[in-house]
């Protein structure tokens, strides 16, 4: 009896992330640094509840930041990069390519923080598809992955909304800040990944924004395209 096994892969080792910068038409994303911490600090001022679902924060110093940000460039499982909207100049978050398998061809989108200023944006909705791109497009990486507090519905409904699919829920997975957290998982494969490219691109489009700067048609409409 022949059981069955699953499909055969190019197995060669992918690059590690490129910790350079990234040019969109509405955001910069540049390797995140400690010249990062004073806008990012400031960017936190007044949005506690950003952080409801972070392992850090809140913030209560720049010396805060940069300890956080000492932590995240050191890290050599993970690439970070700020991010920089285009309208404002300023950097007002931060994410990252992290938990990196170059020999399984996986790495997450994750360790993303936005503050107000950036949260439900076309700058915000670039900056994640930029990293999506280069894990995808330029590395090779055939599984991205996206997890998040089970309850943190914002971010369930982002990965949703960029074509990551639920898999399922880790439950008692970790525990941050002293409490337990159950964790939602989401992924994109690799052949899922065209569909979910041209329809983010398709919603970045300009032809896609009135006047005033709001989306004519939601992401989810493009993907049933």
């Amino acid at each position: 009896m022949v059981l069955p096994i699953g499909p055969e892969v190019d197995t060669w080792p992918r690059p590690l992330p490129s910790r350079q910068k990234f040019q969109g038409n509405r955001v910069t994303l540049e390797p995140l640094s400690r010249r990062h911490a004073q806008e990012l600090f400031e960017a936190a001022q007044f949005a506690d509840d950003s952080f409801t679902y972070m392992s850090f924060g809140p913030w209560k110093s720049v010396a805060e930041v940069e300890a956080l940000l000492a932590a995240h460039c050191s890290d050599a499982h993970a690439a970070f990069w700020a991010v920089r909207p285009v309208t404002t100049g300023r950097v007002t978050g931060f994410l990252s390519l992290m938990n990196i398998e170059p020999k399984n061809a996986a790495t997450e989108l994750g360790n993303i923080w936005f503050g107000p200023e950036l949260r439900r944006t076309r700058a915000a909705t670039e900056a994640m598809f930029l990293l999506l791109r280069h894990a995808a497009d330029d590395l090779g990486y055939r599984r991205l992955v996206w997890k998040c507090n089970a309850l943190n519905e914002p971010s369930r409904r982002a990965a949703l909304r960029l074509g990551f699919s639920y898999e399922g829920t880790l439950r008692a997975h970790m525990v941050v800040k002293g409490r337990e957290r159950d964790t939602a998982m989401y992924s994109i494969l690799g052949s899922e990944w065209p569909a979910c490219r041209a329809a983010i691109l398709a919603w970045l489009d300009e032809g896609n924004f009135d006047a005033e700067g709001n989306a004519v048609k939601p992401l989810a409409e493009f993907r049933r395209l």
